[in-house]
């Protein structure tokens, strides 16, 4: 008899409100779905066009999101005559800015996906969040965000103010740099931890909650249990952020914020299903692009609706890994031929 624990069933969103509990009306409060239940989404066959969006349109989107903090930060400095901003307070603004992009980052994705439709959309619309799992993603959603910022505040923050920092010459030229290594090298430990969570066979029970979804949704990024949960949370940017001091890289708070809020985006953005050609934002995407190996989003999408025990597509922010160990699988709808390269999508900013 299947688990009922494992049920994807996703009702919830039609049935009485006074049934729901705390979690789902906090989702409801922030508009966090991944569709309009009455609004049309239009269906493609796979060899339809597929529009691309351009990095630069997501770049942006990424760079804009992360200095609004700190501008919020150095205004608050400004404003109070404060030289500097406690570890307490520090943690809880870039929380509370974290959250609030990861939730606008899916209002845009749910406009695109009004506009675009979804990839597989001939065969099965996108998986809601489950009836059973309401709480679950919920609580991963400030466990995530809440456990990265307090590892880069504890590590990381020195009390320096933003601006005391960017000022210093060839701060933004550097910050480029670490934004596309911090992608490669967090992918390095990530492809090796996920593809031993498939491989392995005692750690595929901590996998295989994420993988009862064959057709994600953004909100579903984080759907796990805890002991991957912890993996995705703490030890793989913990071990990306040491192999960078080891590089001799060491990540000021900062630049380590920006750096989050690009895997973020793209944890998001690779589990949006959007049917549209776009890669992982990156400063080094043109290099990648070079060998094949930038991530679109269909890649990921193709781990979840082909992949189970047994799997491809590991990485999660580029195909580097992949491509080295033979792990790539042939994309479907974004391939080449299939790409419409002059209908251009633009992420929104407003």
């Amino acid at each position: 008899m299947a688990n009922p624990r494992d049920s994807m069933k996703s009702t919830w969103r039609t049935q009485d409100k006074s049934q729901w509990t705390v979690h789902h009306h906090l989702i409801d409060l922030l508009n966090g779905y991944h569709v309009n239940l009455n609004q049309p989404i239009p269906v493609h066959q796979k060899t339809d066009k597929v529009p691309y969006m351009p990095q630069w349109s997501q770049l942006a989107w990424v760079l804009l999101h992360a200095i609004i903090p700190l501008a919020l930060h150095q205004a608050w400095l400004k404003s109070t005559g404060y030289e500097t901003l406690g570890r307490l307070a520090t943690f809880n603004l870039y929380f509370a800015a974290f959250n609030i992009i990861v939730i606008r980052e899916v209002h845009m994705l749910r406009r695109l996906g009004h506009r675009f439709g979804f990839l597989d959309g001939d065969q099965h619309e996108r998986d809601g969040v489950p009836d059973v799992g309401v709480a679950k993603v919920v609580t991963s959603l400030y466990k995530t965000t809440g456990s990265r910022i307090a590892a880069a505040v504890l590590l990381s923050y020195n009390g320096e103010s933003p601006l005391d920092v960017m000022s210093q010459g060839r701060w933004w030229l550097w910050l480029g740099l670490e934004i596309g290594l911090y992608g490669i090298v967090l992918d390095f430990w990530f492809y090796w931890y996920h593809r031993a969570m498939h491989d392995i066979t005692p750690l595929w029970k901590f996998h295989r909650t994420h993988h009862l979804t064959k057709h994600p949704n953004p909100l579903l990024s984080a759907y796990a249990d805890h002991e991957q949960e912890f993996f995705d949370m703490v030890g793989v940017p913990l071990m990306t952020y040491c192999t960078m001091h080891l590089m001799g890289i060491d990540l000021g708070f900062y630049e380590w914020w920006i750096c989050h809020q690009f895997i973020a985006f793209t944890e998001v953005f690779g589990h949006s299903g959007i049917r549209i050609h776009g890669s992982a934002p990156s400063t080094l995407n043109w290099l990648l692009q070079i060998f094949g190996a930038e991530i679109v989003i269909e890649d990921h999408d193709l781990h979840h609706r082909k992949g189970w025990r047994k799997s491809h597509n590991y990485g999660k922010q580029t195909r580097l890994w992949d491509r080295i160990f033979s792990t790539t699988t042939e994309r479907v709808e974004s391939m080449p031929s299939n790409i419409d390269f002059e209908n251009r999508v633009h992420m929104p900013i407003l």
